[in-house]
């Protein structure tokens, strides 16, 4: 007589259970994350060549919280709308020039970024287990900063890219890291593992 298997039971958070959402709830999960990383775009501490804004804290958690798949769509729309000029872009900027300039290797980074937590989290790098949270986030902003720095460094030279472009950020990429992990904390600690 066969007994049925055991559920396996995985560090997955279920807060936002997107594998399940219909197709309207996938397209409204899209658009608030396409509004909560323009929010996040206006936080910004005005720095050459590149700003330091709030962006990074925010791709980390829409990916830690969406997951990989619809992380990486909502953070690739929000680059689509920055793409044809919507003000949604650090400090309210728009327009296809920005992929082309000092920023364009962060931006495209963002997605790498956004996913890598995702794929990370769903692997039980989640709110449950806070450092290492904080570690996924912090890869993910390690991606950010090095495909940054190689984009700018064909623009003004490795040296001063990685002065200008990784240097100052790496302090600010830490300290994010972890405020995104305490956030995922606190909204996922009522989450309980998912039985496979």
């Amino acid at each position: 007589m066969n007994s049925p298997a055991p559920a396996v039971t995985r560090n997955t958070i279920t807060l936002l259970d997107v594998q399940n959402f219909t197709l309207p709830g996938k397209l409204a999960a899209v658009l608030f994350g396409t509004i909560f990383l323009t929010l996040s775009s206006y936080v910004e501490v005005p720095m050459f060549p590149v700003p330091m804004t709030m962006q990074t804290f925010a791709v980390m958690l829409v990916g830690a919280l969406y997951g990989w798949r619809l992380g990486g769509v909502t953070i690739v729309a929000w680059l689509a709308e920055g793409a044809i000029g919507l003000p949604v872009l650090a400090g309210g900027a728009g327009g296809a020039q920005h992929f082309l300039g000092a920023t364009g290797g962060y931006l495209f980074a963002f997605p790498i970024a956004g996913m890598t937590v995702g794929w990370l989290t769903e692997r039980g790098w989640n709110g449950q287990r806070v450092w290492l949270s904080a570690l996924a986030m912090a890869i993910g902003n390690a991606i950010c900063l090095v495909l940054g720095a190689a984009w700018l460094a064909m623009l003004i030279g490795a040296e001063q890219a990685i002065m200008l472009g990784v240097v100052p950020f790496v302090l600010g990429g830490l300290l994010k890291s972890a405020l995104g992990a305490m956030t995922l904390k606190l909204l996922t600690r009522d989450a309980k593992p998912v039985a496979e």
